[in-house]
């Protein structure tokens, strides 16, 4: 594992933990802001070329959360604004940027969670809207305004036409998809059309051939034809820019405030050449994000963002298996089961042999000493990432750093994605005292 950078005023150290981990400490007094921020750039494949653009954007996501922290924004306010920096970058599959579908168009998917209240927004398949996560931060806005008239209940969830519609109803401006179109994604567009062209045409010689076999009595005869040899049908795998695990790059974030509230949030443009209305995992309830303030004491509040091949996270709803694994002493042992148990090995996916994902998690308590003293707030954060795809590109940051850290995880040396994971995390401690 590469060092991790350090941020002002705290210690850090890396040890082994499955592959690799590290171990952040920091404790602040004074009236400072608190909260903490982890963002994902997506599980997929990021190229050595490419992981200086990926890790800035993290950056750039990170710092727009805790600006809003420090100003006293409270977490779903900050999950929001690291969205639409993740959203915005040219380098990530989630607003601008976006894969495109069969069609040539782009329809994202999003969803926002609330854990104090518990209220969830989301929109599939939504083209024309450049920062999908505000259409379902307005979703969840509005769900809890009450109901509508004529005793009619709000809506948490929208698709499609309708949902842009509602979107700019709500003064959401449109976005036209040449706009939200990149000469990246439109490159990969095109490679990928020609790629599936030209599996169309072996498919349709493998047919043709297969028909000019007669047979009479025991003797099967080829006729001859223009088609040539035949060539062997294989996996004509749908790519994206460099690597076909680069089209899983959703987006995502969880963060916690000074009140200890969390909210999670993920975005994406889908799998490249998708079907047109196919909404993955990124706006599916307990799929895409997870977040839950803690109802006892004696629980965790946990959020959680996922990434990866939507149908298999669907599949699992993998967001909420992880946060209910939290609830254990062990946090990485929990996430290191969660993802062995509910994902690899789900009974759910037993068909496949290749269950691509990956999730970063966070999860925090008030310790013990701010249960004894109203004078001192402290708040135990643990934040972890997991992926069973070549790598994932995380950054994190809490409103007392003085720049955040980015890291692009990778499997170990031999493993098979799909089949093998990777964990990684630290640990740390938001603290302030008052007078």
């Amino acid at each position: 594992m590469e060092k991790l950078e350090n941020s002002t005023d705290c210690k850090e150290t890396v040890s082994p933990l499955n592959n690799s981990g590290s171990v952040l400490n920091c404790t602040v007094s004074g009236h400072e802001a608190m909260g903490f921020v982890l963002v994902h750039a997506g599980a997929g494949y990021h190229s050595e070329s490419k992981a200086k653009e990926y890790k800035h954007v993290c950056k750039r996501a990170c710092q727009r959360a805790v600006d809003r922290l420090r100003a006293g924004g409270l977490a779903l306010e900050a999950v929001t604004a690291a969205l639409i920096e993740l959203e915005d970058s040219p380098f990530t599959n989630a607003g601008t940027g976006s894969n495109l579908n069969l069609s040539g168009e782009i329809e994202c998917d999003a969803s926002i969670m609330d854990g104090k209240s518990l209220n969830y927004g989301a929109v599939g398949a939504l083209s024309g809207i450049k920062n999908p996560v505000l259409v379902a931060r307005r979703l969840l806005s509005e769900t809890q305004k009450g109901k509508l008239s004529a005793g009619r209940i709000p809506p948490c969830f929208l698709v499609g036409k309708g949902a842009e519609q509602w979107a700019i109803s709500h003064g959401i401006p449109a976005c036209s998809t040449e706009k939200m179109t990149t000469k990246f994604s439109l490159s990969g567009y095109k490679r990928n059309k020609r790629k599936m062209e030209l599996a169309e045409q072996v498919e349709t010689k493998r047919r043709r051939q297969s028909c000019g076999h007669k047979k009479i009595g025991n003797i099967k005869l080829i006729e001859e034809n223009d088609l040539g040899c035949l060539e062997p049908v294989g996996d004509i795998m749908v790519e994206g820019e460099e690597n076909n695990s680069a089209c899983l790059d959703t987006v995502g974030a969880v963060v916690v405030d000074r009140e200890g509230n969390v909210a999670a949030a993920v975005s994406s443009g889908g799998l490249a050449m998708k079907h047109p209305g196919r909404v993955g995992q990124a706006a599916h309830y307990g799929c895409g994000c997870w977040a839950e303030n803690a109802r006892d004491v004696s629980l965790y509040s946990t959020a959680v963002s996922t990434s990866g091949s939507g149908e298999h996270l669907i599949r699992t709803m993998l967001a909420r298996e992880c946060s209910t694994s939290m609830q254990t002493e062990n946090a990485h042992h929990a996430l290191l089961e969660a993802m062995q148990n509910k994902f690899i090995s789900s009974p759910f996916l037993a068909g496949e042999d290749c269950v691509l994902g990956g999730v970063i998690v966070l999860r925090c308590c008030t310790c013990g000493e701010a249960q004894r003293s109203e004078d001192i707030q402290t708040l135990l954060v643990e934040f972890l990432w997991s992926h069973t795809t070549e790598s994932m590109c995380v950054g994190y940051m809490s409103a007392q750093d003085s720049k955040p850290r980015t890291h692009i995880s990778r499997l170990p040396p031999g493993a098979v994605a799909g089949q093998s994971l990777a964990i990684e995390g630290g640990v740390c401690r938001l603290g302030t005292t008052s007078d």
